[in-house]
Protein backbone atom coordinates (compact mmCIF):
# COMPACT_ATOMS: atom_id res chain seq x y z
CA UNK A 1 0.00 0.00 0.00
CA UNK A 2 1.19 3.32 -0.58
CA UNK A 3 2.32 5.64 2.08
CA UNK A 4 2.42 9.01 2.65
CA UNK A 5 5.94 10.44 3.07
CA UNK A 6 6.73 13.61 5.08
CA UNK A 7 7.67 17.02 2.88
CA UNK A 8 11.08 16.53 1.28
CA UNK A 9 12.43 19.70 2.70
CA UNK A 10 11.55 19.05 6.31
CA UNK A 11 13.84 15.45 6.27
CA UNK A 12 16.47 17.26 4.35
CA UNK A 13 16.42 20.00 7.62
CA UNK A 14 16.16 16.82 9.77
CA UNK A 15 19.09 15.18 8.64
CA UNK A 16 21.70 17.93 8.60
CA UNK A 17 20.83 18.91 11.97
CA UNK A 18 21.32 15.49 13.35
CA UNK A 19 24.81 15.45 11.30
CA UNK A 20 25.95 18.77 12.34
CA UNK A 21 23.41 18.70 15.91
CA UNK A 22 22.98 22.19 15.57
CA UNK A 23 20.23 23.90 13.64
CA UNK A 24 22.65 26.60 12.78
CA UNK A 25 24.96 24.82 11.39
CA UNK A 26 22.48 22.96 9.26
CA UNK A 27 20.81 26.43 8.14
CA UNK A 28 24.22 27.47 6.73
CA UNK A 29 24.10 24.07 5.35
CA UNK A 30 20.80 24.47 3.71
CA UNK A 31 20.87 28.14 2.77
CA UNK A 32 18.04 29.29 5.29
CA UNK A 33 17.87 30.42 8.75
CA UNK A 34 18.00 28.87 12.03
CA UNK A 35 14.55 29.82 12.40
CA UNK A 36 13.22 28.21 8.80
CA UNK A 37 15.31 24.44 10.15
CA UNK A 38 13.76 25.13 14.07
CA UNK A 39 9.91 24.68 11.81
CA UNK A 40 10.76 22.35 9.45
CA UNK A 41 12.12 19.90 12.32
CA UNK A 42 8.48 21.07 14.42
CA UNK A 43 6.45 20.25 11.12
CA UNK A 44 8.47 16.35 11.37
CA UNK A 45 7.69 16.18 14.60
CA UNK A 46 3.68 17.02 14.27
CA UNK A 47 3.87 14.45 11.01
CA UNK A 48 5.17 11.72 12.87
CA UNK A 49 3.76 12.72 16.16
CA UNK A 50 6.55 12.00 18.36
CA UNK A 51 9.79 14.19 19.02
CA UNK A 52 13.13 13.63 16.91
CA UNK A 53 15.22 15.89 19.38
CA UNK A 54 15.80 16.89 23.18
CA UNK A 55 16.77 20.23 23.75
CA UNK A 56 18.78 20.90 26.95
CA UNK A 57 20.20 24.23 27.95
CA UNK A 58 22.12 24.89 24.47
CA UNK A 59 22.85 21.51 23.19
CA UNK A 60 20.98 18.77 21.20
CA UNK A 61 20.38 15.50 21.50
CA UNK A 62 18.76 12.83 19.37
CA UNK A 63 15.80 10.49 20.67
CA UNK A 64 15.76 7.19 20.52
CA UNK A 65 13.06 7.35 17.86
CA UNK A 66 15.37 9.64 15.37
CA UNK A 67 18.26 7.69 16.40
CA UNK A 68 16.50 4.59 14.77
CA UNK A 69 15.40 6.44 11.84
CA UNK A 70 18.43 8.20 10.86
CA UNK A 71 20.75 5.77 9.14
CA UNK A 72 17.79 4.99 6.59
CA UNK A 73 16.73 8.54 5.80
CA UNK A 74 20.67 9.02 5.50
CA UNK A 75 20.21 6.01 3.10
CA UNK A 76 17.63 7.09 1.01
CA UNK A 77 19.39 10.98 0.09
CA UNK A 78 22.39 8.74 -1.11
CA UNK A 79 20.01 6.75 -3.35
CA UNK A 80 18.26 10.07 -4.15
CA UNK A 81 21.67 11.42 -5.26
CA UNK A 82 22.29 8.03 -7.39
CA UNK A 83 19.43 8.30 -9.14
CA UNK A 84 19.67 11.91 -9.74
CA UNK A 85 23.12 10.57 -10.84
CA UNK A 86 21.96 8.22 -13.57
CA UNK A 87 19.75 10.78 -14.82
CA UNK A 88 22.42 12.80 -15.58
CA UNK A 89 24.80 10.32 -17.47
CA UNK A 90 21.62 9.31 -19.26
CA UNK A 91 21.60 12.45 -20.58
CA UNK A 92 24.98 13.13 -21.04
CA UNK A 93 23.99 9.97 -24.16
CA UNK A 94 27.47 8.48 -25.46
CA UNK A 95 30.26 10.41 -23.75
CA UNK A 96 32.11 8.71 -21.30
CA UNK A 97 34.85 10.58 -19.29
CA UNK A 98 37.29 9.54 -18.12
CA UNK A 99 39.87 10.73 -15.55
CA UNK A 100 43.57 9.33 -15.88
CA UNK A 101 47.06 10.62 -14.97
CA UNK A 102 49.07 12.24 -17.61
CA UNK A 103 52.39 10.07 -18.19
CA UNK A 104 49.33 6.84 -18.27
CA UNK A 105 47.04 9.10 -20.87
CA UNK A 106 50.21 10.03 -23.11
CA UNK A 107 51.56 7.18 -23.14
CA UNK A 108 49.56 4.09 -22.83
CA UNK A 109 45.96 5.02 -23.29
CA UNK A 110 45.63 7.82 -25.80
CA UNK A 111 47.78 5.99 -28.62
CA UNK A 112 45.34 2.93 -28.09
CA UNK A 113 41.77 4.59 -28.30
CA UNK A 114 41.40 3.81 -31.80
CA UNK A 115 40.90 0.48 -31.28
CA UNK A 116 37.88 1.18 -28.89
CA UNK A 117 36.34 4.41 -31.20
CA UNK A 118 36.07 0.89 -33.87
CA UNK A 119 34.44 -1.29 -31.29
CA UNK A 120 32.43 1.36 -30.31
CA UNK A 121 31.51 4.07 -32.59
CA UNK A 122 28.77 5.26 -30.37
CA UNK A 123 30.70 6.14 -27.74
CA UNK A 124 32.64 9.37 -27.86
CA UNK A 125 35.73 9.53 -25.03
CA UNK A 126 36.95 12.20 -22.70
CA UNK A 127 39.92 12.78 -21.60
CA UNK A 128 40.82 14.55 -18.47
CA UNK A 129 44.30 14.19 -17.92
CA UNK A 130 44.56 15.17 -14.04
CA UNK A 131 46.90 13.46 -10.91
CA UNK A 132 44.12 14.88 -8.27
CA UNK A 133 41.77 11.89 -7.00
CA UNK A 134 38.67 12.41 -9.09
CA UNK A 135 35.42 13.46 -7.26
CA UNK A 136 32.91 11.76 -9.53
CA UNK A 137 29.94 13.39 -8.97
CA UNK A 138 31.24 16.70 -8.68
CA UNK A 139 33.39 16.40 -11.87
CA UNK A 140 31.19 13.94 -13.68
CA UNK A 141 33.22 11.39 -14.76
CA UNK A 142 32.42 7.73 -15.39
CA UNK A 143 35.75 5.49 -14.84
CA UNK A 144 39.03 6.97 -13.38
CA UNK A 145 42.28 4.96 -14.24
CA UNK A 146 44.93 5.58 -11.21
CA UNK A 147 48.61 4.85 -10.29
CA UNK A 148 48.68 3.87 -6.41
CA UNK A 149 48.24 1.02 -3.78
CA UNK A 150 44.60 0.28 -5.07
CA UNK A 151 42.88 1.79 -1.44
CA UNK A 152 39.97 3.94 -2.76
CA UNK A 153 37.21 3.25 -0.15
CA UNK A 154 33.69 3.25 -1.15
CA UNK A 155 34.36 2.90 -5.09
CA UNK A 156 34.72 -0.67 -7.30
CA UNK A 157 38.40 -1.19 -7.79
CA UNK A 158 39.80 -3.23 -10.57
CA UNK A 159 43.61 -3.96 -10.77
CA UNK A 160 44.34 -3.01 -14.56
CA UNK A 161 48.66 -3.51 -15.02
CA UNK A 162 50.99 -4.25 -12.57
CA UNK A 163 54.67 -2.44 -13.16
CA UNK A 164 57.88 -2.81 -13.24
CA UNK A 165 61.20 -0.19 -13.71
CA UNK A 166 64.42 -0.79 -15.91
CA UNK A 167 66.51 1.54 -17.84
CA UNK A 168 66.09 3.18 -21.16
CA UNK A 169 67.86 5.01 -23.27
CA UNK A 170 67.95 5.84 -27.02
CA UNK A 171 69.49 3.27 -29.10
CA UNK A 172 72.40 6.09 -30.57
CA UNK A 173 73.44 6.27 -26.78
CA UNK A 174 73.51 2.80 -25.95
CA UNK A 175 75.64 2.44 -29.22
CA UNK A 176 77.55 5.43 -28.88
CA UNK A 177 80.94 6.47 -27.63
CA UNK A 178 80.76 5.10 -24.29
CA UNK A 179 78.45 1.93 -24.67
CA UNK A 180 76.29 0.53 -22.59
CA UNK A 181 77.59 -2.99 -21.89
CA UNK A 182 77.26 -3.44 -17.75
CA UNK A 183 75.54 -1.25 -15.51
CA UNK A 184 79.40 0.11 -14.58
CA UNK A 185 78.76 1.81 -17.74
CA UNK A 186 76.13 4.61 -16.43
CA UNK A 187 79.12 6.59 -14.78
CA UNK A 188 79.38 7.87 -18.16
CA UNK A 189 75.78 9.08 -19.00
CA UNK A 190 73.19 11.47 -17.57
CA UNK A 191 70.82 9.89 -15.17
CA UNK A 192 67.21 10.87 -15.82
CA UNK A 193 64.86 10.93 -12.42
CA UNK A 194 60.99 10.42 -12.44
CA UNK A 195 60.42 12.15 -9.31
CA UNK A 196 56.65 11.31 -9.55
CA UNK A 197 57.70 7.72 -8.46
CA UNK A 198 58.75 9.13 -5.14
CA UNK A 199 55.38 8.58 -3.18
CA UNK A 200 55.69 4.36 -4.06
CA UNK A 201 58.68 3.73 -1.64
CA UNK A 202 59.16 0.44 -3.30
CA UNK A 203 59.93 2.29 -6.60
CA UNK A 204 63.97 2.25 -7.16
CA UNK A 205 65.65 5.69 -7.40
CA UNK A 206 68.87 5.71 -9.43
CA UNK A 207 70.57 5.72 -6.19
CA UNK A 208 69.02 2.04 -5.10
CA UNK A 209 69.18 1.05 -8.63
CA UNK A 210 72.84 1.19 -8.61
CA UNK A 211 73.40 -0.70 -5.14
CA UNK A 212 71.04 -3.22 -6.21
CA UNK A 213 73.32 -3.94 -9.09
CA UNK A 214 76.63 -3.65 -7.13
CA UNK A 215 77.61 -0.51 -8.92
CA UNK A 216 79.83 1.64 -7.31
CA UNK A 217 80.96 5.27 -7.57
CA UNK A 218 78.37 6.27 -9.54
CA UNK A 219 76.74 9.45 -7.81
CA UNK A 220 72.82 8.50 -8.20
CA UNK A 221 71.41 11.23 -7.10
CA UNK A 222 73.32 13.55 -10.34
CA UNK A 223 71.18 14.08 -13.62
CA UNK A 224 67.74 15.40 -14.78
CA UNK A 225 64.94 15.62 -12.71
CA UNK A 226 61.43 15.48 -13.67
CA UNK A 227 57.96 16.37 -12.29
CA UNK A 228 56.31 13.47 -14.59
CA UNK A 229 56.73 9.52 -15.95
CA UNK A 230 56.58 10.65 -20.01
CA UNK A 231 58.73 13.47 -19.48
CA UNK A 232 61.59 11.36 -18.59
CA UNK A 233 61.18 9.19 -20.80
CA UNK A 234 60.83 11.60 -23.71
CA UNK A 235 64.22 12.94 -22.51
CA UNK A 236 65.59 9.47 -23.10
CA UNK A 237 64.03 8.87 -26.40
CA UNK A 238 65.78 12.26 -27.49
CA UNK A 239 69.15 11.09 -26.32
CA UNK A 240 69.49 13.11 -23.38
CA UNK A 241 70.23 10.57 -20.83
CA UNK A 242 69.36 6.98 -19.38
CA UNK A 243 65.89 6.68 -17.39
CA UNK A 244 64.72 4.27 -15.03
CA UNK A 245 60.98 3.83 -16.68
CA UNK A 246 58.07 2.20 -15.74
CA UNK A 247 57.02 -0.94 -18.22
CA UNK A 248 53.54 0.12 -19.73
CA UNK A 249 55.03 3.72 -19.77
CA UNK A 250 57.62 2.66 -21.96
CA UNK A 251 56.27 -0.35 -24.19
CA UNK A 252 55.07 1.75 -26.95
CA UNK A 253 58.80 3.55 -27.48
CA UNK A 254 60.62 0.05 -27.12
CA UNK A 255 58.27 -1.46 -29.54
CA UNK A 256 58.75 1.34 -32.06
CA UNK A 257 62.65 0.96 -31.75
CA UNK A 258 62.93 4.62 -29.93
CA UNK A 259 64.28 3.66 -26.74
CA UNK A 260 66.06 0.21 -25.85
CA UNK A 261 66.80 -1.86 -22.31
CA UNK A 262 70.50 -1.69 -22.19
CA UNK A 263 70.36 -4.24 -19.58
CA UNK A 264 68.09 -7.10 -18.92
CA UNK A 265 66.74 -5.95 -15.45
CA UNK A 266 63.72 -5.25 -14.28
CA UNK A 267 62.35 -4.77 -10.40
CA UNK A 268 59.11 -4.99 -9.85
CA UNK A 269 57.33 -2.33 -7.26
CA UNK A 270 54.04 -2.77 -5.20
CA UNK A 271 51.93 0.12 -6.99
CA UNK A 272 49.92 -0.73 -10.02
CA UNK A 273 47.04 0.78 -12.24
CA UNK A 274 43.42 0.29 -11.00
CA UNK A 275 40.46 0.93 -12.49
CA UNK A 276 38.05 3.03 -10.33
CA UNK A 277 34.25 3.89 -10.72
CA UNK A 278 31.66 4.91 -8.34
CA UNK A 279 28.99 2.04 -7.60
CA UNK A 280 26.22 4.43 -9.58
CA UNK A 281 28.22 4.25 -12.57
CA UNK A 282 29.78 0.81 -12.62
CA UNK A 283 27.12 -1.23 -14.92
CA UNK A 284 26.44 1.77 -17.32
CA UNK A 285 26.57 -0.08 -20.61
CA UNK A 286 29.02 2.40 -21.68
CA UNK A 287 31.34 1.88 -18.94
CA UNK A 288 31.13 -1.98 -18.73
CA UNK A 289 32.21 -0.98 -22.82
CA UNK A 290 35.00 0.22 -21.47
CA UNK A 291 36.34 -1.89 -19.02
CA UNK A 292 35.70 -4.86 -20.58
CA UNK A 293 38.40 -3.37 -24.06
CA UNK A 294 40.73 -1.73 -21.79
CA UNK A 295 40.70 -5.17 -19.74
CA UNK A 296 41.27 -7.07 -22.81
CA UNK A 297 44.09 -4.68 -23.64
CA UNK A 298 45.69 -5.16 -20.35
CA UNK A 299 46.29 -8.77 -20.60
CA UNK A 300 47.61 -8.63 -24.25
CA UNK A 301 50.36 -6.34 -22.92
CA UNK A 302 51.39 -8.18 -19.52
CA UNK A 303 55.12 -8.19 -18.66
CA UNK A 304 57.34 -10.02 -17.19
CA UNK A 305 58.24 -7.91 -14.43
CA UNK A 306 60.45 -10.61 -11.97
CA UNK A 307 62.75 -9.41 -9.50
CA UNK A 308 66.67 -10.27 -10.98
CA UNK A 309 67.70 -8.96 -7.67
CA UNK A 310 65.60 -11.00 -5.52
CA UNK A 311 67.50 -13.73 -3.51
Amino acid sequence: MRRTLPPLNALRAFEAAARYMSFTKAADELAVTPAAVSQQIRSLEAFLGLPLFRRRNRSLLLTDAAQACLPYIREGFERFAEGLDRLQVVEDGGVLAVSVAPSFASKWLVPRLDGFAARYPDIDVWVSAAMELVDFQRDNVDIAIRYGGGRYPGLNVERLLTECVFPVCSPQLAAGEHPLSTPDDLRYHTLLHDDSSLEDASCPSWAMWLKAAGVAGVDGSRGQHFNQSSLAIEAAVAGRGVALAKSALAADDIAAGRLVKPFEMSVPVDFAYYLVTPESRARLPKVTAFRDWIMDLAREGVTDCADPFAA
